[in-house]
């Protein structure tokens, strides 16, 4: 492609993302700063940030929905645990290749609101109401992989 203005590289985000991404990182390796649509790159590096926690948040999200069905829903219990530990692992698996120091510490700070979404959508899957109002469970605990709750 030829070189862009800037104008034509804001247009360009407009048009096609992918493009203006591949521009973007051709200035930023080519080291041409000046030219560089920084408004959409910073939006964009705002929208990357966002993305990466609420997956971190979607995947303790889903352990603690399997760890609860597992300790809780004991009708379905036989039929389903090793569906319910695969899937606790898988979920660990993810989460713990996507932690960092940074992420730890916001899954910390907010493991309450988390849990309380988790709780909800459990209670609606089983028609149950017998999950603990306060998260039973230690961040630690969501992370090990080795640990499932005693049944």
């Amino acid at each position: 492609m030829t070189e862009l203005t800037l104008h034509q590289l804001k247009e360009l985000y407009e048009i096609d993302d992918y493009l203006w991404i591949e521009e973007t990182v051709k200035l930023l390796k080519e080291k041409r700063f000046d030219e560089l649509d920084l408004e959409n790159l910073i939006e964009e590096l705002e929208d990357l940030g966002s993305e990466k926690r609420h997956k971190v948040e979607s995947l303790l999200k889903q352990i603690i929905c399997h760890l609860l069905l597992l300790e809780y829903w004991d009708t379905e219990y036989e039929r389903n645990y090793r569906h319910w530990r695969s899937e606790v692992f898988n979920f660990r698996d993810q989460l713990n290749g996507r932690i960092t120091t940074n992420f730890y510490q916001y899954l910390e700070e907010n493991v309450t609101k988390i849990y309380q979404k988790a709780r909800k959508y459990v209670q609606l899957k089983s028609g149950l109401d017998t999950f603990p109002q306060d998260c039973p469970y230690t961040l630690q605990q969501l992370l090990d992989e080795d640990w499932l709750p005693k049944k």
